[in-house]
């Protein structure tokens, strides 16, 4: 199991649980001694974990962690797109892209594009992306996907990443024929987590005693990457273990066709944008 996002809030909770369960997780984050940390508690647990540092807002970063990934793992059944940056203020990365659809967009998809030889060396791998509510709000629109400086407003940039994500996974299980991989799309539910915290306080502060916690947020998750491979079918948005809709609002709706013409045209700009650099 390949979890990014690993040392804080959904992530450091799915890694133990998988851990427990007697997955081998290798946990993947920024910082070098929440690493150590999750590694210790995912040890006293009794579990394996591989740890790899890498900030996924440099794809440098993320293309050099598919690189020491091939060199420790001989196969991939599960991988997880759990980090997340929900921003207050605009920040470019080091490729010049926006940080919040690097992290959310361009570096899960050149994650998993660089990994696909080891996910295809599993028995039928899944790739599960950790979405928000957040994105049934925002329609798909590829132009307005990366916000400019002068426009950006931080709940809007996540929830446009987290629909592009929708858009993406969509494509990606249309673009499976074969059905070796299943791609999914998770929904926590509305969670404490330390996000949250510090980029929604208000929200947090009215809200906080209704929120899940972290272990009921991840339930879905775990039950999803540790059930039988090929069960159930990709392609598909979970919530509280059942089959959820892509979308709760008529602007945001749109029907299949124009769903695999956005995943088309999102697939490849992100080939295009993820390239190396000549």
């Amino acid at each position: 199991m390949v979890i990014t996002g690993a040392t804080s809030g959904l992530g450091r909770e799915a890694a133990r649980e998988l851990a427990t369960l007697g997955c081998t997780v290798v946990a993947i984050g920024r910082d070098a001694q929440r690493l150590e940390e999750v590694g210790g508690e995912i040890a006293d647990a009794g579990g394996v974990a591989i740890l790899e540092r890498a900030d996924l807002a440099d794809l440098d970063d993320t293309r050099a962690l598919a690189e020491r990934l091939a060199g420790h793992v001989d196969r991939i059944d599960v991988l997880i797109h759990n980090a997340g940056a929900l921003l207050n203020e605009y920040q470019s990365g080091r490729q010049g892209h926006e940080v919040t659809v690097t992290v959310h967009v361009l570096s899960p998809y050149l994650l998993t594009e660089l990994l696909r030889p080891l996910l295809d060396a599993a028995d039928r791998a899944k790739v599960i992306t950790m979405t928000s509510g957040g994105m049934y709000s925002e329609a798909f629109d590829l132009r307005t996907l990366e916000m400019s400086a002068e426009r950006y407003r931080g709940s809007v940039a996540y929830a446009r990443a987290k629909r592009a994500q929708v858009v993406l996974t969509a494509a990606w299980q249309r673009r499976q024929p074969d059905a070796t991989i299943d791609f999914h799309l998770v929904h926590p539910g509305w969670a404490a987590t330390p996000g949250v915290a510090s980029s929604l306080p208000r929200f947090d502060s009215i809200l906080g005693p209704l929120l899940r916690t972290p272990k009921e947020g991840v339930d879905t998750l775990v039950w999803l990457a540790t059930s039988d491979p090929g069960s159930p079918h990709g392609g598909h948005l979970w919530l509280d273990r059942r089959e959820r809709s892509f979308f709760r609002l008529p602007k945001t709706k749109v029907d299949k066709p124009t769903l695999e013409a956005q995943g088309d045209a999102l697939i490849s700009w992100l080939t295009e944008v993820t390239a190396p650099s000549t």
